[in-house]
């Protein structure tokens, strides 16, 4: 054996119960119930002194050992090696106490399950010592002849030593199966990547593409228009190009972030809040006093809490430039300890609150209310002092 044999605590998965199938689990819990009928058993058939002050030693005895043993197994899971030897040596020491005291079955048995565990849950370096102190007292006062003490010893060091190896085997295949869950969760992930890249190109290719063409084709348009003789006819068509190449414009943006999304690339909301409202500021409908505020510590976000309040803000903003155009906006988003909140607040009319929560660019602050309600959070939609608010709450 080499010195890290000696060394090396078994592994945590092989100390503590996990991989272990029903039946083994079931038998686990009946040695233990036998062995604690063992010693409840020694203690009421060996009572001492007068009266039942005796039993009532005894059982103290036995509750502090399984105490003790119950903090030996906590100490050995987290790999705690002077807590451990304590707490084993205590109970060592308690069964000493037993044995003067005149219960020679509870000692013995406590001597065993010393020497039994000790191989199993401490390191060689350790155990080997432990495991030889605990049978040496068992020897000891066993009234057996010599060789079947000695045999019972021997047996009880080997069964020590097949419950470590044993151990260990299980800790290995729990391990082995923990590595193969999360290669296969990693392969997944990785397979939806690459899914999410290929569809993010596709978009791109069709209707970022698009849209640009759009854009270069209105902007040639508003050009030719603008050179055509002054008159009403002229303005309202140099009116409808300007308000397309900017709603192209805005389709170009909001399709750039759905592709950065997909490719697992979103910019923080925050930044993504500030280049909204400034470039929905320049003659898409909004006023010029909009501003964005955000309070709390920032943080990277869910993507589905993330994705929530950019959607709302859209259609809000949206739903502005449709029913209040020019109002001044404020948006508000504070980050809460376990959520984020988010505040959009026009300065408009208020005649149009029973339209809004079901108008919008084909999605609607009614779907937007279902989408926080599904992840746990509120939305709430209405008219206020001055114009109209929309609240947003989602768990984050």
């Amino acid at each position: 054996m080499t010195l890290e044999t000696w060394l090396d605590w078994p592994s945590r998965e092989a100390l503590s119960r996990v991989g272990l199938t029903r039946v083994r689990r079931n038998l686990a819990w009946g040695v233990r119930a036998v062995v604690l009928g063992a010693l409840l058993w020694s203690t009421f058939s060996s009572r001492q002194g007068p009266g039942h002050w005796a039993w009532v030693a005894g059982l103290a005895l036995v509750a502090v050992c399984a105490l003790l043993g119950r903090e030996f197994f906590r100490f050995t899971l987290a790999h705690r090696l002077a807590p451990s030897l304590a707490s084993l040596l205590l109970v060592m020491a308690a069964a000493a106490g037993a044995r003067a005291g005149g219960w020679p079955v509870l000692a013995l048995v406590l001597w065993c399950g010393c020497a039994v565990t000790a191989l199993e849950r401490l390191p060689l370096a350790a155990a080997v010592p432990c495991t030889t102190l605990a049978l040496a007292a068992y020897m000891v006062v066993d009234n057996d002849n010599w060789l079947t003490t000695a045999v019972t010893a021997a047996g009880l060091g080997l069964a020590g030593y097949v419950l470590r190896l044993d151990a260990e085997a299980r800790g290995n295949a729990q391990r082995l199966l923990n590595q193969e869950r999360a290669a296969r969760a990693a392969e997944a992930e990785s397979a939806a990547l690459d899914e999410r890249a290929r569809i993010a190109r596709e978009i791109h290719d069709v209707l970022a593409h698009s849209l640009s063409a759009q854009l270069v084709h209105l902007e040639a348009a508003r050009l030719l228009i603008e050179r055509e003789p002054p008159g009403e006819f002229r303005e309202k068509i140099l009116e409808r190009v300007v308000a397309a190449r900017g709603m192209a414009r805005e389709g170009l943006a909001e399709t750039r972030q759905a592709l950065s999304a997909l490719r697992g690339e979103m910019t923080p909301v925050e930044d993504f809040l500030h280049t909204l409202i400034e470039g929905a500021g320049g003659g898409t409908g909004l006023g010029a006093g909009s501003a964005v505020q955000v309070t709390g510590e920032r943080r990277a976000l869910p993507a589905e809490a993330s994705g929530a309040v950019r959607r709302v803000v859209q259609e809000a903003l949206t739903n502005v430039r449709k029913h209040a155009p020019g109002a001044a906006v404020a948006v508000r988003l504070a980050y809460l300890p376990d959520e984020v909140a988010l505040e959009v607040r026009d300065s408009g009319g208020r005649k149009r609150s029973g339209e809004l929560a079901v108008s919008g660019s084909g999605y609607g602050l009614l779907g937007m209310r279902e989408r926080a309600e599904l992840l746990g959070g509120t939305l709430e939609a209405g008219p206020n002092e001055e114009g109209f608010v929309v609240r947003l709450r989602v768990p984050a």
